[in-house]
């Protein structure tokens, strides 16, 4: 295993992001109350990371990624979040759009890379507004 200072004791040390874009609107429920209907152009970051390279030298293949990422946020764009699953059944933070990718993503991720040698998804990060951003991190798996 490589010792790199960047790379901290227990995380793996190559990690790819891939991230997309989507527009959508929401009305999300703060102190019991919902806010009005707006809009925003999301931009969802993921980390993929694992403890070696392939034969290739890749940790995985960055468009794989992406068109898993994609698929995931495809029935959100240009769309009403909460008019949408699973957000017509919650309440459509930029933590649950995070929460959501996050389990959906990593569920792509393991059916592709079942091994204990696998890829395994770190993060997901997601930006409704400028500054305003909520990240998911999941625990490594043993």
């Amino acid at each position: 295993m490589l010792s790199d200072p960047a790379c901290p004791v227990g995380t793996a040390p190559y990690a790819l992001e891939v991230e997309c874009e989507f527009a959508a609107a929401h009305a999300i429920v703060l102190m019991g109350e919902r806010e009005r209907l707006h809009g925003h152009n999301w931009r969802v970051v993921v980390s993929v990371a694992g403890e070696r390279l392939d034969g290739e030298e890749l940790l995985c293949d960055f468009h794989a990624v992406e068109r898993m990422l994609s698929a995931i946020v495809a029935p959100f764009r240009d769309g009403n979040l909460n008019e949408t699953a699973p957000f017509d059944r919650v309440n459509p933070t930029a933590e649950a759009v995070a929460r959501h990718v996050a389990r959906e993503l990593a569920a792509a991720l393991a059916a592709v890379s079942p091994s204990a040698q696998s890829i395994h998804l770190e993060w997901v990060r997601v930006t409704e507004a400028p500054r305003c951003t909520a990240v998911v991190r999941l625990p490594r798996p043993a």
